[in-house]
Formats: C-alpha cells, structure tokens, sequence
C-alpha cells in the first residue's frame, strides 16, 4: 500500500518553467547563498497563513529559484553534505522531486539507508501538528503487522473524543475492509487506492465505511466514519499502579509535541503527589518531536541533583560548523537538562517538578524513535539507569531544524546528538540485552507488543515485564544473554503509520 501516513510534501505544485527568477545559470560545485532565493516561489502563496495567522512571505519566482535554496541550503547546513551529489537545478521542475535527491546514498553497516529521515511536508499541515497536535484523521493510530497479502492492520492507540473513540473501536481492533474492498487479500490497483482514500483523509468530514474487527471477536462489523480534525493528546493513560513493594507510576507518552510541555508537567506532578518509588514511560509508539520537550522530561525524572550542570545532549553539526550552530548563529554549548518551561503550552519560565529517581523503566518499540531516544541517552549519559522492555528502537541520533519555503517545510538532517560521555552512535537503534554497555546494549528485555490488552493495563505484556523486572531483577521467562545484539529473538513490531514529521527529532528556535 502506498501513502501509508507520512511523507512528500503534501503539495503538488505541478511546476512548470515560468516567472521572475534570481537565479544564475548553474555551475557545478559553486552555492550562492540560500538566503538569494528563499522564498521565491513559481506558486507564491497570498494572505495570512490560518494556522499561525501570520503574512506568507512568498514573492514571485521560478522553480528553479525553489531548487536552488534546497541546493545551497543543503550544502551548507546537510550533516552529510560531502555526500551529496550535485545536479543542475534548472532539471527538475519537480522541486519534491529535486528535494528527494538532496540526501547520502551512503549505506549502514547492515545495508540500511543512511539517510532513512528526510522528508517535507505542507508548511501549514506542519505549523498545526507541531503546535496543536492537529490533523485529519478518525483518531485511531494505526500499525500495520503485515502490509503485503494477507495485510494485518491494527489499531495500536485511539485518541480521546475522536471519532474512532465514539464508536468504542479499542486498542487491539482489525481493520479488515475499507469501502467494500478487502483489505487483507485485495491487490488490485482500484482496491489500493480506495483502501488508502479510506484509511488517510485529507480533509474532514469525509465519510468512509470500515469492517473492523474487535478483540476477541470472530466476526466482524461494519462502521462507518467520518474524518475529522483530531487533536492528538500526547500523554495518556497516567496512574499509579500499587504493588506489593511499592507505588510505581506510569503513562502513555507518544509525541513530543508543544501541548505535550503542560501535559508532562501535570503527569509528573501527579505522580509526585502519589509518592511514587518507580516509573514506567510507555514509549512505544513515540517517534520524537521537540529535543526540548525530551530535556525537560528527562530532569522530572531525575531532578536537580543529579542533573545541575549536566549536559543532557551536545548536538555535532558537520566539519563547516565546528563550533557554531549554523542555523541560530549561536556558539555550540551542550544542551541541559531543563528545569523550566519554554513556552510551548506551558508560560515561559514556569518551575517543572521533579520525581528525583535514579533509575526509570521505558517501554520500547520499533516506532520508538529520535528524541525519545535522545530521552534514554541522555540520562543514562549521567547514570540515570534506564532499563529497557519491549523491542529495539529505530535508531535515530539524529535532528534538524524544520526550514519552510514556498508553502513546504523541509526536514533535513543537520546534526547528531551525543551525551554527556560522549556517545551517540545508536544508528541500530538501543536494544534490550541481560547487560548494560553504556552504549546500544541496555538492561532489559525483550517483549513482544500485546494487543490483546490496553495500555497501561498491568497485566498488558511489557508492562506486566517491566514490573516482574522491578520486582525480580530478572526477565519473565528467559532473559536474553550474550555481548552482542540477539538474533532470532528480535520482535517485530510491524510499521506504525504516523506522518514522518512524528518520526524526528526537531529543534525551536
């Protein structure tokens, strides 16, 4: 299936040679500045944007203007910017097209992209995600275990008050029709494009029909929905649970986007009223946002002490920007741990509270991703011990600063994040192991995700891990051994569909 929830600009200009344009004629390896073209647009928006209501900046260009910004952008600012291979951007009337090719071809050591991160997306889509949490969707989140015949779709979470919720679909459900096409066994064309106008709306109230299977149920039954603007609540699920040796707290957090900033400060504070002795961060379907956000929840986890002074991750740009960030002009110092608000829900200077724990148990998946990742490295960088249930994350040490031009925002990558030793090479991702190296190994288990029971649930598998762990010091059942990663016992946890803008580690300034 094709346009699984994520990536492209979301705008097709359709671009044809055309307009006023600053630019000269091309000439390998030689970059003008960006700021010559920016915002020279074959297409220039006109008013205020309705999400930020601010003017858009567009004046009348060429899309040959457009390519020459993503050129010279890129080499300047690209971490991998050597890598890149030079076109001439009077070629590509495409500009998405052109942008797609601004990226390594570099290979990992296991034959993995590189370069796995780099995508655009509709600057307004983009302005209302990152700050509001909003986008068009039923409000069930969505993974697919199996996406070729016979396709197995589940809903791994349901947004609060989304349509999805109204009609009791649960966590755990199948989706097994869209419209009348099947969408286990169907693999024609005409059934892949209705089973994806079905699943991915781009706009609201469109009204589809879903045979959804519930858990425990034998046959299915026939729902139909209607899209809507859904505000995705980043932290869920937040309780104490009480046990036999004490209090331990845990929530659902699964974007670390800027309503998350007051939503994490009222979990963290409630969980302090209830004198918790441990806690378990549900991360599994968290694929990043704001490192900021990351910060700030990683000094309510561990508070004052342990993290006065501390670097919580120093960001590494390439060899044109050794010691300056390129993008705030700003002298490269080591990000802390933040004990106060920035602003993002939450007034700027507002005191966050703080659990003052030495260790912390995170539940983890493959959707597990970039700055959730930079949570975990980042405290264990001031031995914070993090103890790991579930699967690997997807191993993302990287970030970048969102750039808009022309109506899409353009993510590129531009630095990796290393902690307080000094580590930052997790591009494997971090996976649970019998031992803790300091590096990709870390203490814990691995635990297939369980649908079967809602998040938060205690008797849901990798919660129900981590407090055997709590208790025992041990795995339930057999603990994975050996110095290297383990093979053959690696779950999988299929592909989450979240927009890719959800997938990355991104910076404010």
């Amino acid at each position: 299936m094709v346009g699984c929830g994520g990536g492209g600009s979301g705008t097709d200009k359709s671009k044809t040679v055309g307009g006023q344009s600053s630019s000269t004629a091309w000439v390998s390896g030689v970059y003008p500045p960006a700021a010559n073209f920016i915002n020279r647009c074959e297409l220039p928006r006109q008013g205020k944007s309705p999400i930020t209501n601010q003017n858009y900046p567009d004046t009348k260009g060429s899309y040959v203007d457009e390519n020459n910004f993503l050129r010279s952008w890129s080499q300047d600012t690209y971490l991998w910017y050597r890598e890149l291979v030079d076109r001439n951007p009077a070629n590509y009337p495409d500009t998405e097209n052109y942008f797609n090719l601004l990226k390594t071809n570099a290979k990992t050591s296991s034959g993995a992209d590189k370069d796995k991160y780099h995508y655009s997306m509709d600057s307004d889509e983009y302005a209302a995600l990152s700050q509001s949490g909003l986008r068009y969707s039923y409000g069930m989140e969505l993974a697919f275990i199996r996406n070729v015949p016979p396709r197995e779709l589940r809903v791994i979470y349901v947004q609060p008050g989304s349509p999805a919720a109204l009609q009791s679909i649960t966590r755990g459900s199948k989706i097994v029709g869209v419209d009348g096409v099947d969408l286990v066994n169907n693999n024609t064309s005409a059934g892949i494009n209705t089973l994806n106008r079905g699943l991915f709306p781009d706009a609201a109230g469109q009204a589809h029909t879903f045979d959804i299977q519930k858990p425990g149920a034998s046959q299915s039954v026939s729902i139909v929905m209607q899209s809507a603007r859904v505000t995705s609540v980043p932290v869920q699920q937040v309780k104490t649970l009480d046990t036999e040796t004490g209090k331990v707290g845990y929530f659902a957090f699964h974007d670390h986007i800027a309503p998350a900033e007051v939503a994490l400060r009222d979990a963290i504070a409630q969980l302090q009223g209830e004198s918790i002795s441990d806690l378990v961060i549900d991360l599994r379907y968290n694929g990043g946002g704001y490192l900021a956000i990351a910060s700030q929840l990683a000094y309510m986890i561990a508070g004052a002490s342990a993290t006065e002074s501390k670097t919580f991750e120093l960001m590494q740009f390439n060899d044109k920007y050794p010691t300056r960030n390129p993008i705030t002009g700003a002298a490269l110092t080591p990000e802390p741990f933040l004990d106060y608000a920035l602003g993002f829900s939450l007034a700027y200077g507002t005191a966050l509270p703080s659990l003052n724990l030495s260790r912390v148990f995170v539940l983890t998946g493959s959707g597990t991703c970039s700055a959730s990742e930079a949570l975990m490295n980042g405290l264990r960088g001031i031995d914070v011990q993090v103890i790991q249930i579930g699967n690997t994350t997807c191993g993302k040490p990287y970030g970048f600063y969102s750039q808009s031009n022309c109506g899409t925002t353009y993510f590129s990558v531009q630095f990796r994040g290393v902690n307080a030793k000094n580590f930052g090479d997790y591009t494997e991702g971090f996976f649970p192991s019998a031992v803790d190296d300091g590096q990709s190994r870390v203490r814990g288990c691995i635990v297939a995700d369980d649908y079967s029971h809602e998040l938060g649930n205690p008797v849901e598998a990798r919660l129900a891990a981590a407090l055997y762990f709590r208790e025992n010091g041990t795995c339930p059942g057999v603990a994975v051994s050996g110095s290297q990663k383990p093979s053959g016992t690696v779950v999988d946890d299929g592909v989450m569909l979240k927009p890719d803008v959800l997938n990355s580690a991104w910076m404010h300034y």
